[in-house]
């Protein structure tokens, strides 16, 4: 789909989901970025996930991030995003971005939206700088494993 000189970006195919969940796997052990926590299980996490929608960053054939839009049938998608830490910063959540919302017209969706924790301020940024604005705050909505409740930031695009 969308090339640098570093990594390509490509709708995800089925040799891609166990690549996915590892990565999926590998920003959870952050505890910090998604709302899922360690342990994941790869296998269940890999057979379950839906392709369609799905787009992957791909450096030297593997995997380094994605980016799903989950289409409803109001006409929006909710999207979830997952980069390696090793990869941020390089312009891979820019192009997969980029190419989720090019994905998103091309299935005559309206709107964008998404959930970020408030402390997650490079997604923030990186979503305001494709025109995502903030539409509320869902407050003490997700409960840690360590009994903390967090608070996520609601943001939409109209399309």
């Amino acid at each position: 789909m969308t090339a640098t000189g570093d990594f390509e970006v490509r709708p995800a195919i089925e040799r891609d989901r166990v690549p996915l969940a590892v990565v999926f796997a590998a920003v959870a052990e952050e505890r910090d970025g998604i709302a899922t926590e360690p342990p994941v299980d790869i296998d269940a996490r890999a057979a379950s996930w839906t392709l369609e929608g799905t787009l992957v960053a791909v450096a030297d054939g593997e995997v380094v991030g994605s980016v799903h839009v989950e289409a409803s049938r109001f006409g929006f998608g909710e999207l979830g995003m997952a980069v390696l830490r090793e990869w941020r910063g390089r312009g891979v959540g820019s192009a997969l971005l980029a190419a989720a919302i090019e994905w998103s017209r091309g299935q005559s969706l309206h709107k964008l939206i998404l959930g970020v924790f408030p402390h997650n301020v490079a997604g923030i940024a990186l979503y305001r700088k494709f025109g995502f604005v903030e539409e509320g705050r869902r407050v003490r909505q997700i409960r840690r494993q360590n009994g903390e409740l967090w608070n996520v930031v609601e943001m939409g695009l109209l399309l």
